[in-house]
């Protein structure tokens, strides 16, 4: 089993009228299974209400499954007394960073969550400290988190997160927010987690050119798992990816048109540098 495996995992939102009685249910997330490896870089792609933000947060025990079954490292996310565990396996960031922050300083901020688990002292100042390095923040450490811009404060939620030694980091649009420097700024500093600490990361996105260096991508639509493969074999699919109402790289659109035209080139390309390649240039 993976670090995060769901099983024909469903969740309804219920609505109802001022006298508590059901007026609608609507399907967020309708039978998926998968199974993600640690150390995987996982995209889950999808446009606004395809039920991706649900699916993450079920990855934290936010949200419990109206049927179905998701596990974290082994642990159901059902079972009461797994909770504590499963959050500190699976740390989670979202969209906004300020509703992440509150210490008045860096590196108060990113301790905090060390302090809650009852971690030594001595112990909360090195992971602090190899938390903000390991974002690239360690020089802010005694800022004013209101002082700094919006990709610095999402590499600060992130290194918070880090700091707890998850063994997975759950991203929720974590750059939806943010102008694009500082989406390149957070999306460098995942990956970096990735690469150098082996940390599994599942981020969930509607920008294509995030997920480009992803092992595996999972698209959503309508609650269920329309695609998944790698990124090249989902930039592949051009039209079915427009049918989902998602945009595709500009360099993937591209050589689409390009080969449309009778100029040979093979399928998915990801960056203009292949691009270049493919055409001889």
């Amino acid at each position: 089993m993976g670090i995060i495996k769901a099983k024909d995992l469903v969740y309804e939102y219920i609505r109802r009228d001022e006298d508590g009685n059901v007026e609608g249910i609507n399907t967020a997330v309708d039978h998926v299974s998968l199974d993600i490896k640690q150390g995987q870089f996982i995209a889950i792609l999808g446009h606004n209400g395809s039920g991706k933000s649900t699916l993450a947060k079920h990855m934290n025990a936010i949200l419990n499954p109206t049927e179905g079954t998701l596990w974290v490292d082994g642990m159901d996310t059902n079972e009461e007394k797994n909770i504590w565990n499963i959050r500190q396996t699976a740390g989670m960031v979202f969209q906004n960073p300020d509703n992440q922050i509150i210490g008045q300083v860096v590196e108060e901020d990113v301790g905090f969550g060390p302090e809650n688990m009852g971690i030594p002292t001595k112990e909360i100042w090195e992971r602090v400290e190899e938390s903000l390095r390991a974002v690239g923040m360690y020089e802010f450490r005694k800022h004013s988190p209101n002082k700094l811009s919006g990709g610095q404060k999402q590499r600060i939620s992130i290194a918070g997160v880090l700091a707890m030694h998850p063994k997975c980091i759950v991203l929720d649009e974590p750059t939806a927010m943010l102008d694009p420097s500082g989406r390149k700024e957070v999306i460098r500093a995942v990956r970096g987690l990735n690469d150098v600490e082996g940390i599994t990361v599942i981020l969930i996105t509607h920008y294509m050119d995030e997920i480009i260096h992803a092992d595996k991508v999972f698209v959503m639509d309508k609650g269920k798992i329309a695609m998944e493969g790698t990124p090249r074999e989902i930039f592949s699919q051009v039209e079915k990816l427009q049918e989902l109402r998602l945009d595709v790289p500009q360099v993937t659109l591209l050589a689409h048109e390009l080969k449309k035209q009778g100029v040979k080139l093979p399928d998915g390309i990801l960056t203009t540098k292949e691009l270049i390649a493919a055409l001889g240039i």
